[in-house]
């Protein structure tokens, strides 16, 4: 179990300012956390996150699916044949409906699932949520960043250059 995670947060009335703080920050090598009221491709670009690992368990399930689908319909077939106008026992295109419902079925499946083990839920333990505002639901942007407590007046500095609304110092 790690400790709680002390650091400075920054509230910003615009997104501009809120990246900037985040370059800034990033520069100086802390570790951020970033409230945002809507999903931001500027706060994701300032931040530098990765693609997602979730479309590797889409795409693994999706084709599994699709091989199931195919075997399933293959042994049905072959352990029960009806020859039923000439068509041959096993015929893909009879089989294209369950290869479809099952890569989709458990391309959904495997996306859920990559969810939750990448997410790493559910979590045991006390939460180690950093600091929050109530006014990032309402149109503002947040910026916790994770410092030990003699570098407060670096961040709170950083903070203030780049156009922080508020800087609250976390007291924990």
């Amino acid at each position: 179990m790690s400790k709680l995670q002390t650091g400075v947060l920054g509230v910003f009335p615009h997104l501009d300012t809120a990246t900037d703080a985040i370059r800034s920050l990033r520069a100086q090598g802390y570790e951020l956390t970033v409230y945002s009221p809507t999903p931001r491709h500027e706060v994701e670009e300032a931040l530098g996150t990765k693609e997602s690992p979730v479309r590797i368990f889409t795409l693994i399930g999706a084709f599994t699916g699709t091989a199931a689908g195919t075997a399933l319909a293959t042994w049905a077939s072959l352990d029960w044949p009806l020859v039923v106008g000439g068509k041959e026992i096993i015929a893909l295109p009879g089989f294209s409906v369950i290869m479809f419902e099952l890569t989709i079925l458990l391309g959904a499946l495997s996306t859920v699932a990559g969810l939750f083990i990448l997410g790493r839920m559910p979590h045991v333990g006390p939460p180690e949520a950093p600091m929050y505002h109530p006014s990032f639901t309402a149109g503002n942007f947040g910026v916790f960043a994770h410092a030990p407590r003699d570098r407060y007046g670096d961040v709170q500095r950083i903070m203030n250059e780049s156009g922080s609304e508020e800087v609250l110092v976390d007291q924990r």
